[in-house]
């Protein structure tokens, strides 16, 4: 497949040190790129900064996807169902982060590392994964975008680890 002008594209990277891994991901724009196609890619990176802004010791994971479905719903896109993810040793490990309203329970702990990653959608939330196991396109070929920062969780608030 090759990108043509108009187009948008989600690098996400992973670096594996000493046995633990952190990624951090962000959506390109490719040439001339319309309008409601770049409010996606902005709406989108403004959900991240909004999620991680939510993060603090004593504070729900709740408030995480709370921050990012009210600003989502301020624009109608979809919110896909990728999730974020703690950083260990396990690649994808716990705690599961939600990037819209959701039930489980548990707090944020100072010293806690993990992915805020919201994907936004035109379309359907509904995706299909490539043969490389990675890649995800939306069923009905809508355009989506994704941002991801790894963070820290501080008593005061939350230290972004990743640049992009």
């Amino acid at each position: 497949m090759t990108l043509q002008d108009g187009d948008i594209i989600n690098i996400d990277v992973t670096i594996y040190l000493n046995g633990y891994h952190g990624d951090t991901s962000r959506t390109y724009l490719c040439g001339e790129v319309d309008e409601p196609t770049k409010q996606l890619v902005k709406v989108t990176k403004e959900c991240m900064l909004r999620g991680i802004s939510a993060c603090k010791h004593g504070v729900s994971f709740k408030a995480i996807g709370e921050r990012i479905s009210e600003h989502v719903n301020k624009y109608g896109y979809s919110i896909d169902p990728f999730i974020g993810h703690g950083v260990g040793t396990i690649f994808h490990s716990e705690p599961i982060i939600w990037h819209t309203y959701d039930y489980e329970p548990g707090f944020m702990v100072a010293g806690q590392t993990f992915t805020i990653e919201p994907t936004l959608s035109m379309g359907s939330t509904r995706c299909e994964v490539w043969d490389d196991g990675w890649t995800a396109i939306t069923v009905d070929g809508s355009l989506n975008a994704q941002f991801e920062h790894t963070v820290l969780v501080t008593v005061n608030g939350a230290e972004i680890l990743t640049k992009c």
